[in-house]
């Protein structure tokens, strides 16, 4: 994590491991549900396409990100299910172009952003790498929902590293959004990344734990899976009710997913 360009050169990676998902697809394709509600696979890329779009935004045009950001705070709601919806009622291959366009043009302004440099985000203001592990996440996470689409098993990589980052980081976010007291004491958590490695964060003799696989930690605080079909565990009543609150988005809680086997 030492090296600011590796988390863009991640982005760019993620980005492309979607854009293989889908290039080759069919226009019957394109439309087939995903396991968000009422989203498809067109809306999921023109999601990701609107969002890349927003963060261009606010890299190189201070006043038309604003212009955004009104637009959203006049419909909470319901500005992402529309952005979405916009996006994908064009041709897939327009849609497909848009985004790769888009990504692109994104990737040149973050690499270019000066060192320090923050800017105006949905949330509190970001630097370029934090943007861009933002949109990382993103990038994987709604990927998941075209590979669940699809049928496919995306073998984890070690970028997940910075969907960890961001899930631990988002422990007290996900305490406040619910209204529930934040805990006092910091968690010990320990993950094992795809390549072998233990990620681990916090005090090494924390009294409440979470340990399990990099990758069922982030379907589980990005909310992909239920933590009831995934093998990260806690240890300690905070950890516990945080397994099943976490999230790594900014925004309202979500609703997560149900479990896989309802009998349990």
């Amino acid at each position: 994590m030492s090296d600011p360009m590796r988390v863009h050169d991640d982005l760019c990676e993620e980005s492309a491991q979607l854009d293989f998902l889908v290039a080759e697809l069919s226009e019957e394709e394109w439309g087939r549900a995903t396991p968000a509600p009422r989203w498809d696979i067109a809306h999921q890329i023109a999601h990701l396409h609107w969002t890349d779009h927003a963060a261009l935004l606010a890299l190189t045009d201070e006043d038309g990100f604003r212009g955004v950001v009104e637009k959203a705070l006049a419909a909470p709601g319901s500005f992402v299910d529309e952005a979405a919806e916009e996006g994908a009622r064009l041709p897939p291959a327009e849609l497909l172009a848009r985004w790769r366009q888009e990504r692109a043009a994104l990737d040149t302004a973050l690499r270019a952003a000066p060192g320090g440099s923050r800017f105006p985000w949905f949330g509190p203001p970001m630097s370029a790498a934090s943007m861009a592990t933002g949109r990382l996440m993103e990038t994987w996470a709604h990927g998941q929902d075209v590979a669940d689409a699809l049928g496919v098993v995306r073998a984890p990589t070690d970028r997940l590293c910075h969907v960890v980052r961001i899930g631990v980081r988002a422990r007290d976010f996900a305490f406040g959004a619910r209204g529930l007291p934040v805990p006092e004491e910091e968690f010990r958590i320990e993950v094992r990344a795809p390549s072998g490695e233990l990620w681990a964060f916090g005090p090494e003799d924390a009294r409440q734990r979470v340990t399990g696989p990099a990758l069922d930690f982030c379907l589980l605080v990005t909310q992909r899976a239920h933590r009831a079909d995934l093998g990260v565990r806690a240890e300690g009543p905070d950890a516990n009710r945080w397994l099943d609150i976490a999230q790594a988005f900014a925004g309202p809680p979500g609703t997560g997913r149900p479990p896989k086997d309802t009998g349990r």
